[in-house]
């Protein structure tokens, strides 16, 4: 045949109507959906309550979960997470990564670059301002169960290797998960805005009803308190550079009480202002500070060093990723316990804050292949957190293991001035220090304002202009966890971050199987589509055969 065979496009499957007004409220009301918003107010009220008038009594409850709970689902979070790795590398390598998140030719709605900075500042902001430095200098100081006994430079490179594990592919992907399935829902199918809709494929009609309910209130509950932690983060370590700084005298509790009232109330102007004017903008200028400030660490710290340093952790992170994937410690005493404060709650973390993160990439990526999505999802943030990592850590180490030390103390490592004492050793320590601060600002108003704008979109059944007062009734319901997690943390004399890392893995623990089912039900869809399209081509060609054969002279 001399013709040539023309590009079959995969047909968009004709959208589901969705749910009835008792569902999705029209779009604009003032009203969310009841089935949702009321449960999910309701128990984050009472949770609030409670917490505040005995503080000291859920702290001790809190820590007992950790201890019973949470250092025991080390294995489950270990395996899924893996698992959703496997997940996205066979999506994004197979013929259905072609398939587009939108009708068929359709353009991105936002540029590569502000794409990006909003993936960037949604996904992981505060937290890798809080433990660029105090991370590795953790590991370093305490390496993982089972490190062998090493000098200070193989102590360093287990270090990086660690950090590596919990801010690389295996975070991504968990967001790949949730993003994908809610996009393909959203932008390929016609459906809500609803983390529902995405296991439509698995349960059918049955997401109109308590199944459907249940899974956006769990999301919404679980995105809460996963942004709740990241808030807690954020304001311990501002409370903690003005106290280096000297700026105050009282880096205490209610420090940062009075800091999440007033960064809360600074987030509420963004959360009213939409998506396109309050968090792209925010996200861009975050870019451009985080960008600065990672330069600057760079050129004034051991350049050489640092390049070096990523080139060979690079390296380090192919050989070891399938070993430090599935390392769920069981012949170490500690291990359970390590893995609870460190591999556990980042999974845990990063499960929690899927909802979130997941629905709003989502929403921002129409126009996109799933190739597409999953690459710009899953590799490039994970190349840029590993150069922030290298900068930063790795400067914090340079320190240690060739300047003589200075940034560990006796107890260990101050997590909360880590940064700060690491900029101090640079040249223009009080600039810097300053950006670092303003930089943890914004990346806690874009949390609280992206997340809040998620949640509420989940809470008013999928409804893209849900109601302004409900969109600042969920970002006070955010400061106000953060508020009572910290002072139950403080009041039962444990870690006052501990309550906010707990809290986020156990609500992550019900949503992890929304997560699978979402894996079968993408690749179901995802998979007929692909059929479908094989199934059109392979007729065409036995037409134009057929045409070919009938034109023959006989």
């Amino acid at each position: 045949m001399t013709q040539d065979i023309p590009r079959q496009e995969h047909e968009p499957i004709h959208p589901i109507e969705p749910a009835g007004p008792a569902h999705r409220p029209p779009s604009g009301s003032l009203i969310p959906c009841p089935r949702v918003f009321y449960p999910a107010a309701g128990l984050l009220v009472v949770f609030i309550a409670v917490t505040a008038i005995f503080p000291e009594r859920v702290g001790d409850w809190i820590g007992r979960a950790n201890t019973n709970v949470v250092q025991e689902l080390g294995w489950y979070y270990i395996a899924i997470t893996a698992g959703f790795v496997g997940f996205a590398i066979w999506i994004a390598a197979s013929h259905m990564g072609n398939i587009v998140l939108g009708k068929d030719g359709e353009e991105p709605e936002f540029s590569l670059a502000s794409w990006f900075a909003m993936l960037f500042a949604a996904g992981m902001g505060i937290g890798l301002v809080f433990w660029g430095v105090a991370e590795p200098l953790n590991h370093f100081s305490a390496p993982p169960p089972g490190s062998p006994a090493a000098d200070p430079a193989e102590a360093a490179r287990t270090a990086m290797d660690t950090t590596f594990l919990h801010w690389g592919l295996h975070a991504w992907a968990i967001y790949v998960v949730v993003g994908l399935a809610v996009a393909y829902s959203v932008h390929r199918r016609g459906h809500p805005i609803s983390l529902r809709w995405a296991l439509h494929p698995l349960l059918g009609d049955r997401i109109n009803g308590f199944w459907g309910d249940a899974i956006d209130v769990i999301a919404v509950l679980g995105t809460l308190f996963g942004v709740a932690t990241s808030l807690g983060l954020g304001v311990s370590q501002i409370s903690g550079g003005l106290g280096y700084l000297g700026v105050v005298d009282d880096a205490g509790d209610g420090l940062k009480v009075v800091l999440i009232v007033v960064i809360t109330a600074i987030a509420l102007v963004s959360v009213v202002t939409g998506i396109d004017k309050g968090i792209k903008w925010l996200s861009n200028i975050n870019m451009v500070m985080a960008i600065a400030l990672v330069a600057f660490v760079m050129v004034a710290g051991p350049t050489v060093f640092i390049l070096s340093e990523f080139v060979s952790q690079i390296g380090s992170y192919i050989q070891n990723f399938f070993r430090l994937s599935f390392n769920s410690m069981p012949f170490h005493e500690d291990g359970k316990q390590w893995l609870g404060g460190w591999t556990t709650f980042y999974w845990g973390w990063w499960i929690s804050w899927a909802p979130f993160v997941g629905v709003f990439i989502a929403r921002i990526s129409r126009g996109r292949t799933v190739r597409e999505f999953v690459i710009g999802v899953l590799l490039v943030p994970t190349l840029v957190t590993f150069i922030w990592f290298s900068a930063l850590g790795g400067t914090a180490l340079y320190q240690e293991v060739f300047q003589g030390g200075g940034l560990i103390g006796e107890e260990g490592v101050d997590s909360t001035t880590g940064l700060f004492q690491m900029l101090d050793l640079l040249p223009l320590a009080a600039i810097t220090s300053g950006l670092a601060i303003m930089l943890i600002v914004i990346f806690f108003v874009t949390s609280s304002d992206s997340g809040s704008y998620v949640v509420d979109m989940l809470s008013s059944g999928g409804n893209p202009n849900p109601p302004v007062w409900s969109r600042a009734f969920w970002a006070a319901m955010e400061g106000a966890i953060a508020a009572v997690l910290l002072l139950a943390g403080s009041a039962a004399g444990a870690n006052p971050l501990g309550a906010l890392q707990t809290m986020a893995i156990l609500l992550a623990f019900p949503f992890s199987f929304v997560m699978i089912g979402m894996c079968f039900a993408t690749a179901k869809a995802l998979i007929g589509e692909e059929r479908q399209r094989q199934r059109r081509q392979r007729k065409w060609l036995a037409e134009e055969l057929a045409k070919e054969i009938d034109q023959q002279p006989r």
